[in-house]
This record gives C-alpha cells, structure tokens and sequence, in this order.
C-alpha cells in the first residue's frame, strides 16, 4: 500500500514541479509519431512526406498526393501507460498543404490514495479513488511553397491540455516551424519546435494540495509555479534515397536533435545538447518495407560511479497495398537503458480508397 501512495504522489509531484524555464517540458510531444519513423529511430525531418509529416515537418505536406489519414496507438511502462495519435492532411492547391492532428499520452484507473488515513489516524480503503492524468495536443499544421525551386516551408500552431484528475489541470500554446530543401539526390530538412517558447499556464486546487500535504507532512509540497515555458529545440537532418535493380529502394536519413539546455546528450555543454539518430528503409517496389535506426545517444550515471554510453536501437516493418499502409515497430530491442521497450503500430489511408471509381 505504501508503494501505490507514494506512486500517486510522485506522479501529482514531478508532473507539476513547473519552473519558469524547465528543462524537460511537454515531453509527450518529443516522443513521435508513426511507426514506420519509430522503426528509423525518428530519423525522419528531412525524408517525411504524408499526413505524419504535420508531426516531423510540415513543409513534407506539400509532397502530399492527396488526402491521407494516420492513426497509432502504442503502451509505455509495462503498459502503464497508453498513447494515442490521429491525423489527417490535406492538399489545398498546387502550392500549399494543410493538416490537423490530435496527441493522447495518458495513464488511467490510478489509486488517489492521500485520505487512505482519515483525521484519527485509521486506515479507510473506503477512501481510495480512482482517477487520471492525461495530456492532450491539437496540432493545425499549413505548408506553403516559398517560391524559390525545390523549397518547401510549413509551420504548426499547437494548442495543448494537460489534466492530472481533480489535481490541477493547464492550458499551453505554442508554435513550430520547418524547412525541406531538395538538392540533386539529397533533401536537408530542419524542423524548429517551440520557437516562441511554449507556454502552459496551471490551475491548481489548493483543497487537493492541502491533502497532500496532509497526507505527507514532513514533505516539501509547496505550491508549484503555475506557468510553465517549453525552451525551443531543433531537429536537423539529411536523407538520400539509393535505387538499385529488382525495384529495390534504400532510404537512409541522419539527424540531429539540438536542446538549448544541458542534458546527458552525448554531446552536450550549458550552450546546448546535441544527439544523433540515424535511420534506413529498404522496400520493395513500395509494397514491403523493411526499417532499422538508432537513436538517443547518451551518457548514462552508473550506480558504482562513472558513465556508460547508451544508444536505443530500433527496428520495423511495414506493408502497402492500394492506399493502405500498416506498419510495426519494436523500439529499443536492445534495452540498452531502464525504458522497457515498446510495441508500436499504426495504420495510414490514402483517402481515395474510400472514393468510388
């Protein structure tokens, strides 16, 4: 019982320790979309190009053919947790794309355990209730040709609701923008996140706050900031695509994931953290798609002292068949670090199979 009151209190703690600048932030929103990009280790800004695109780099919309459909679901910690994604894109003409896409990351069904004992010091299970925390995106994503050959821009504006139960809930704001460039047999993408800074601003209910702080008096539960800043980040990469006989296709993809903030990247200083991922699809005259990467390269704490280089490698599958495209990824097939890994599915549609011919 111990174990399920200090969880639920850990959980209410590190999802509102909101600084003005924190360093992790919104970090349901770094995790990625689309199993085939998780089966490349995300290595994808520069190569995306469909409905997923609105996530990696909205300028890929404009590569769009016509209207498409996204939907993925995987589990995290043992299933503890689930998550959740939808998106649909769009041309609107020659020159310009739209998308819209909607982010679920949650955990549900757990134990509200802070009035397990009452004011006489009794314990009442009758006291223990259930609830969740969930966070929440709505991305509007819109592309546009710039003018200038073979450059695409695009750009997003996110809305964002975080609710941890009757606990405390937030709103956020924020803004994206990305930029593919084709040259000869290369494409260079950069995708820049939270350029603006996000921002979430918190509602707290001081009567649960009380609670908890009842339930733990000799902890440090003091109200947390109620705004909260996302600093940007910055993906870079660059993809080439080889052709060989037997309509054999290799794309490969190297990326960079840049945070203005130090963190156990593997290179990383007060300046900014820097970690490469690199990914490879080989398919089959666009029917099956065999997918590998790795990613996350980091410098990891070891109990006995020192550090250990870490790096999750990943693998996928996928298949295509008249607009239909199912594709499966296995992350982190090494557990190379404490994240358990992860089954990863999703399904895309081109919208034309559900038009009459």
């Amino acid at each position: 019982m111990k174990k399920i009151f200090f969880l639920t209190l850990l959980i209410f703690a590190t999802s509102l320790q909101a600084q003005v600048a924190r360093k992790y932030s919104n970090e349901f929103l770094n995790i990625g979309v689309d199993a085939a990009a998780f089966g490349m280790s995300n290595a994808v800004v520069a190569s995306s190009a469909d409905v997923n695109s609105g996530y990696w780099n909205p300028a890929g919309l404009l590569k769009l053919k016509g209207k498409q459909v996204s939907l993925m679901h995987a589990n995290y910690y043992a299933n503890i947790a689930s998550y959740d994604y939808g998106g649909f894109a769009m041309p609107i003409d020659d020159s310009s794309a739209f998308a819209l896409s909607l982010i679920r990351f949650g955990v549900d069904d757990i134990l509200d355990t802070t009035k397990l004992i009452d004011a006489s010091g009794n314990i009442n299970y009758d006291n223990i209730n259930l609830f969740s925390t969930a966070d929440y995106a709505v991305t509007f994503s819109y592309a546009r040709n710039l003018g200038i050959e073979n450059l695409r821009f695009g750009a997003n504006a996110k809305i964002i609701r975080r609710i941890i139960g009757d606990f405390a809930n937030s709103w956020g704001f924020g803004f994206d923008a990305g930029l593919q460039y084709d040259y000869k047999k290369w494409t260079f993408g950069v995708m820049a996140r939270d350029i603006t800074t996000t921002f979430n601003t918190w509602d707290i209910d001081q009567e649960k706050l009380e609670d908890i702080k009842n339930a733990m008096p000799d902890g440090n539960q003091e109200a947390p900031e109620d705004t909260e800043i996302t600093i940007p980040k910055v993906q870079l990469g660059v993809a080439r695509t080889f052709e060989f006989k037997n309509k054999l296709t290799l794309l490969t993809e190297l990326d960079f994931d840049i945070r203005f903030v130090e963190t156990n990247d593997v290179i990383s200083s007060s300046f900014a953290s820097i970690t490469p991922a690199l990914g490879m699809q080989l398919d089959y005259n666009n029917l099956i798609f065999l997918r590998s990467g790795v990613g996350k390269f980091q410098n990891i704490e070891q109990l006995g002292g020192g550090e250990k280089l870490n790096v999750q490698p990943n693998i996928g599958l996928g298949f295509h068949y008249k607009g239909i495209y199912v594709d499966y990824s296995l992350t982190n097939i090494g557990k190379t670090d404490e994240v358990f890994y992860s089954n990863i599915f999703s399904l895309k549609l081109d919208w034309s199979i559900f038009q009459k011919k």
